[in-house]
């Protein structure tokens, strides 16, 4: 499936952004009102140049003590960041993610410019269908011909109303 595919990827709020001369506090200002853990840098003509999250926040500005009121974006945000499109396969990015260990992936068009911002849970929300699906293969593969799911649940539920026949007369 392609990212353009999911349904996350159409119902997405507009990415939030900010220019690379913002300051931190600014940018922060704006995650915090939006409750984003993240904001993209873009130039003049909305390409992404880096991305500043939680981390660089933590890591970059607090730990390194610097005036979040007067330093820009630019000096902490991250620069070399991965980008997909939105005819990229999604599994393929969700490997890519879990490997090298980030979170959010910006999705940009073929000029380069910023559409979306798709996150792992995004990613991961579509592996919990699949992997339900694996699963009842893998059950149905394993099951002998003769035996019928509906009868084993039919065998469940009667043992149940016994057991708890039975529980009841010993009360």
């Amino acid at each position: 499936m392609r990212i353009s595919e999911r349904s996350e990827f159409a119902s997405k709020p507009a990415p939030l952004t900010c220019s690379a001369d913002t300051t931190v506090f600014d940018a922060v200002t704006q995650m915090s009102d939006k409750n984003y853990g993240s904001i993209v840098i873009v130039d003049d003509a909305h390409r992404v140049k880096g991305m500043m999250t939680e981390r660089d926040i933590f890591r970059r500005v607090i730990a390194e003590e610097r005036d979040p009121k007067t330093t820009p974006v630019s000096e902490v945000m991250t620069e070399e960041i991965r980008k997909a499109r939105g005819d990229d396969e999604l599994v393929d990015w969700l490997r890519i993610m879990s490997n090298e260990r980030f979170r959010r992936l910006p999705i940009v068009d073929e000029n380069d410019k910023l559409v979306a911002i798709m996150s792992q849970g995004d990613f991961v929300s579509y592996t919990w269908p699949e992997l339900l699906q694996q699963m009842a293969r893998m059950a149905k593969a394993s099951m002998a011909p003769s035996l019928n799911p509906a009868a084993i649940l039919i065998a469940v539920l009667i043992y149940t109303v016994v057991l708890i026949a039975a529980v009841a007369l010993l009360i």
